[in-house]
């Protein structure tokens, strides 16, 4: 095994953790979410454990649940420019929408974040299912599931060639002649679509990385055909061994039928880790923090991830009919987060609060309570058993918990020849172990 191309991980950084409740953790800092400082430490805690990347999620509306939940984190691509320059090695993944921008100033933003870190950025690209998203972007309505991706599909191909609009040696800063860059080597894209009409070039040389890494999260057959014809690395949510191996096989697949290298592909599953010395202390720490939730909190959760839909009258201690959940196929929202809750009632049939407690540390990621030989063993055996090519730790309660993973699983991790023990190169592509792609504008193409 080559641990630098077998097994990946990303910290994903929410506000105070990825628990609802994690704010109200003794140990948790909710005052610190606009503090540059706060995400720099998150930062070279994951540097220290060799981590490919920090990856940061956003949302273009404020949540429903801001009473009650710690919310105002700052805007990612701004935030990563101000990591970068604390930060020597890690990747910087940020997510942007492909529904509320436009490619050139996507193109351009990241591309200078490329420029600005010496090569570590990523771009993890969503549709943004949020309604309340679509409300502050002038629209009556969002988009349909289908048009959304549609729309990404274009997109992502303006982006990838306004990146290649410039040759890697265009410039050539020749003073005898006074010529700064051969524009012979600079290229209009003039980009005609059914969405967009670009005519390029881009404003700033190539990035570094040639195309920062394409990241993306959705796991929707729509979602895995996208994944599967430009993501280099996936973002995705299963609780089971079996729903993972699936994925990992389909998504690999379809990725073989676009021409692609499936190894080219990294599939990371999020997973939460509560960690304690025994299993007692790591269940009593998820027992505390479960206890801290709020049933209209979860609630609310819930109602979002199905299109609004209103659990409120159902009771809490009883399990939810089954029929009672609209079907995901028709969820024009996140329908993939949709299926894995689904499955999970379906599996275990819980009672709503039940059900509420087991999405407050997930909302449908793994959570895996245990020792740090425990958490090991499960991110060994998904490797092993074609399930991931590695995950993204999503600490209960950061940085808490993402400084215990560092300190104690991580280092089980590298014992086993699993895991680096060094960064081997500076970029995100070399941590994944991806090539760097040429210009296709370029004469040698």
């Amino acid at each position: 095994m080559t641990a630098d191309t077998r097994l990946h991980l990303n910290v994903f950084v929410p506000t105070t953790g990825h628990h609802e409740a994690s704010w109200l953790y003794p140990k948790a800092q909710p005052e610190r979410l606009t503090d540059i400082g706060y995400y720099r430490e998150i930062a070279r805690i994951a540097e220290r454990g060799t981590f490919d990347s920090i990856f940061l999620a956003d949302q273009l509306a404020i949540g429903r649940s801001v009473r009650h939940v710690a919310q105002g984190k700052l805007e990612p691509l701004t935030l990563l420019s101000a990591i970068a320059g604390s930060t020597e090695r890690i990747g910087l993944i940020g997510t942007a929408s492909t529904t509320y921008t436009e490619p050139y100033n996507l193109a351009r933003q990241f591309a200078s974040l490329d420029h600005i870190s010496g090569g570590r950025a990523g771009w993890n690209i969503v549709t943004s299912w949020s309604a309340e998203a679509a409300a502050n972007f002038g629209l009556a309505q969002r988009n349909s599931h289908s048009d959304r991706y549609k729309r990404a599909t274009e997109f992502v191909d303006v982006v990838r060639k306004l990146w290649d609009s410039w040759e890697d040696d265009a410039r050539i800063h020749d003073r005898t002649s006074g010529i700064y860059a051969d524009t012979d080597r600079i290229h209009a894209i003039d980009h005609v679509g059914e969405e967009f009409r670009v005519r390029g070039p881009l404003d700033l040389p190539r990035p570094p990385q040639g195309h920062p890494v394409l990241v993306q999260a959705g796991s929707s057959d729509d979602g895995r055909s996208f994944a599967a014809r430009y993501a280099e690395a996936i973002f995705t949510a299963q609780q089971e061994l079996a729903d993972a191996q699936g994925f990992y096989a389909d998504v690999k697949r379809r990725a073989l039928a676009f021409g692609r290298d499936p190894a080219a592909i990294k599939i990371l599953p999020g997973l939460s880790p509560i960690l304690g010395s025994t299993q007692a202390e790591a269940d009593a720490l998820e027992e505390e923090l479960n206890d801290l939730t709020l049933p209209v909190v979860g609630l609310k959760h819930l109602s979002q991830r199905f299109d609004g839909f209103d659990f409120s009258g159902f009771p809490l201690d009883e399990p939810i009919p089954l029929e009672a959940f609209p079907r995901p196929e028709t969820v024009q929202g996140a329908q993939s987060r949709s299926q894995v809750i689904l499955a999970l009632v379906e599996r275990e049939r819980p009672t709503l609060r039940q059900l509420l407690r087991r999405l407050a540390g997930g909302r449908g990621h793994k959570v895996l309570a245990g020792t740090p030989t425990a958490l090991a063993d499960h991110i060994e055996s998904w490797v092993e058993n074609r399930a991931a090519d590695g995950f993204n730790i999503m600490p209960a309660v950061t940085p808490h918990g993402l400084e215990a993973f560092v300190d104690e699983v991580v280092p089980i991790l590298r014992q086993r020849g699993l895991f680096r023990t060094d960064y081997v190169g500076r970029t995100l592509r070399a941590h994944y172990g991806l090539d760097r792609p040429p210009s296709r504008y370029a004469r040698s193409a």
